[in-house]
């Protein structure tokens, strides 16, 4: 009798509006949101159905395992790409796959409250390192051996736009993954196309393309580092400048 009335309690806990909502505004998912357009808008409609309908045996660090699955796979779709392009469709569905469980972990912990936060947070992230790196793995196995270096300055590049914001975290205990219009989903469907791409005109030109891409990633990455260098000195000198007003006026005052 008593577990009959628990379970009629959370399908009515589950059931009312103004809880689910609430729930939602606190996972930052919420239907009341403005300015929701495009992917991000209709992603946050999709989630805003799906965390108060996702079954209780789904925990938000099953989610998160995930990553290391798609990765494999992705790995694995590259290899075989190699022989037969037609596979980089198999690595598109891994990456979007990717989108989805990399954002909806998180929002269903925060729904639910039961998220894990510190070791999300370390495992999230480096989940998403090995994501990065096994991407660059499976085009790989598209280039010939000669391209081995123009791929390593890539992931060198990438991965310090990752250090980059792990740093700024450290310094000013904001954690900022979107870099101007740029970010992780925008990245995604940029792999989406040129994989698309690859399928149709071939392997060649993603040879020729690689070194622009570490140039304009080198250039993108040097001006994000003056930037936030400029922000910090700014922030350090206006800190003594008011630590030294503050000792002036003790020394007046005593």
């Amino acid at each position: 009798m008593m577990q009959r009335e628990i379970t009629a309690g959370v399908v009515k806990e589950r059931r009312d509006p103004r809880l689910v909502n609430s729930r939602l505004r606190q996972a930052g998912i919420c239907r009341g949101w403005k300015n929701q357009f495009g992917i991000a808008g209709s992603l946050r409609t999709a989630f805003s159905e799906v965390c108060p309908a996702a079954h209780s045996a789904l925990v938000t660090y099953h989610l998160t395992l995930l990553t290391p699955v798609w990765s494999i796979l992705i790995a694995v779709f590259g290899y075989l790409a190699a022989r037969d392009l037609r596979w980089l469709w198999m690595v598109n569905l891994m990456i979007a796959l990717h989108y989805f469980t990399d954002h909806f972990d998180g929002k269903l912990g925060k729904f639910r409250d039961t998220g894990l936060r510190k070791w999300g947070f370390y495992m999230d992230h480096l989940f998403d390192y090995g994501f990065l790196c096994s991407i660059l793995i499976g085009y790989s196995f598209l280039l010939p051996q000669k391209a081995v270096f123009s791929m390593m300055l890539v992931l060198c590049v990438f991965s310090a736009f990752m250090f980059h914001t792990f740093l700024m975290l450290a310094a000013t205990e904001e954690f900022k993954v979107s870099f101007s219009v740029f970010g992780p989903t925008e990245l995604r469907i940029a792999l989406i196309i040129i994989n698309g791409l690859l399928v149709r005109f071939g392997a060649r030109p993603l040879k020729g393309a690689l070194p622009y891409v570490a140039l304009c990633g080198t250039l993108a990455l040097a001006l994000l580092a003056y930037r936030a260098q400029k922000r910090l000195w700014k922030s350090d000198t206006q800190a003594k400048a008011a630590s030294a007003a503050g000792e002036e006026r003790l020394v007046v005052g005593g």
